[in-house]
């Protein structure tokens, strides 16, 4: 029997082309929950250590989640409903959701791997019609309130191999059981992409791409390749 076959997406600027942890930040801002001028430029900062791979994942989670801890679960539910109608609606590209539901017509099993938390990308795997999303679990009191620290592994960089892990463990599975594919722009994802049957650089980044093309990795670019 041939083994079930298993494919992982990265999100943001591989099915999204944009970065939805960073756009969540800047929406913020519009919302008037905290101060333009400083938050910008530690956003931009955070985001320019992500690219760089440098990024202290759990300082920049205590920034991140700053706001909606001041503003309470209601109301930041209640924004993430408008931020996913102004800014994630507008941005969805049909050519990546039609890939994601050819995985899920063909019977594979897909599951979203992300660096960004799961408030913010919770309800974006559920527009791509994804039940399965591995993204960094943010802590919460008995209220429901997110605390501004993480759960368990980090899904960043050789973190998202971890998380894999424990995904397949709690389903007695292992590596050698499933055949993989994983779709991912960043460099940041190397790990991952090393990891699994059928690594696809997708919308990758200049290194990514030269990696790719070094290692006879598929590319596929379903938009505008990042900067």
């Amino acid at each position: 029997m041939s083994r079930p076959h298993l494919v992982l997406f990265d999100l943001d600027h591989t099915l999204l082309p944009l970065d939805s942890d960073y756009e969540w930040g800047e929406f913020t801002i519009g919302l008037g929950w905290c101060d333009a001028t400083e938050f910008k430029r530690r956003n931009a900062e955070y985001f320019a250590h992500y690219r760089a791979g440098t990024l202290d994942i759990h300082d920049y989670v205590r920034f991140a989640t700053q706001a909606i801890r001041e503003q309470g679960p209601l109301k930041a539910q209640a924004a993430h409903a408008q931020f996913m109608r102004e800014v994630i609606e507008p941005a969805l590209q049909p050519q990546a959701l039609a890939l994601v539901q050819q995985h899920r017509d063909a019977g594979h099993q897909v599951v979203i791997v992300t660096a960004t938390n799961d408030f913010v990308t919770g309800p974006i795997a559920h527009r791509f019609g994804v039940q399965e999303l591995i993204a960094v679990q943010l802590a919460r009191d008995p209220h429901g309130g997110v605390t501004g620290e993480i759960v368990g592994t980090p899904s960043v960089r050789e973190g998202k191999v971890v998380r894999m892990n424990e995904w397949l463990a709690a389903r007695s599975l292992t590596w050698a059981d499933v055949e993989t594919t994983f779709y991912s722009d960043s460099m940041n994802d190397v790990a991952l992409l090393e990891k699994v049957t059928h690594p696809v650089a997708t919308n990758p980044d200049a290194k990514l791409r030269a990696l790719a093309q070094a290692r006879n990795w598929r590319t596929l670019d379903l938009f505008s390749p990042s900067p």
